[in-house]
């Protein structure tokens, strides 16, 4: 999956209030982050969910769109926002995937339940995957290391020739790859 282009799809989705449509082409000219999840109105999602409206406003700043995406559909989506208080922070985008379309582009479909693996993509302005976790159901994902790793793929866009290491946080050393250092990190 990693450096290869974002599959075509329409879905329809809940935002602000209301129903809109989704496409790959809305992801073009900006930073994505595609999180899928296994349902709605369950247990861990919700925190993820939440966890990931808190930092919203931070991927807003460096150019990032959030889109959540479960096969459930958009209504469910919306009722479930109407009815949790942390679902309701959610100011980012929820496409409904009743279809398994968007899940199976991204190949996070567990086919014998229908639903989706917990799966999230760094998608970049070209709609190039560039960065990719997969976890198992009962473990939750955490939108603090999300943000590092967006910032780590923004900035090595923005600087080619450079890496980021382990662990690496904004401002922080990168490296050069090179001849020099090899055998000596």
């Amino acid at each position: 999956m990693i450096n290869t282009e974002v599959k075509p799809f329409k879905a329809s989705a809940f935002k602000d209030g209301k129903f809109i449509d989704v496409s790959d082409a809305d992801i073009k000219g900006q930073w994505s982050v595609f999180f899928f999840y296994p349902a709605d109105f369950t247990f861990v999602c919700p925190t993820e969910l939440g966890d990931v409206a808190d930092h919203y406003e931070e991927f807003q700043k460096l150019g990032v769109e959030i889109y959540s995406v479960s096969t459930d559909t958009h209504f469910t989506h919306k009722a479930w926002h109407d009815a949790s208080d942390t679902i309701a922070k959610i100011k980012y985008t929820m496409i409904g995937d009743p279809t398994g379309l968007v899940t199976r582009n991204f190949e996070v479909m567990r086919e014998d339940q229908g639903l989706a693996n917990r799966g999230t993509f760094i998608v970049d302005p070209d709609g190039i995957i560039q960065a990719v976790e997969i976890t198992a159901e009962g473990i939750g994902r955490d939108a603090s290391d999300l943000l590092r790793k967006v910032k780590a793929a923004q900035y090595v866009r923005n600087h080619p020739g450079e890496v980021c290491p382990a662990k690496w946080k904004e401002g922080e050393a990168t490296l050069a790859p090179s001849l020099d250092l090899v055998g000596k990190i």
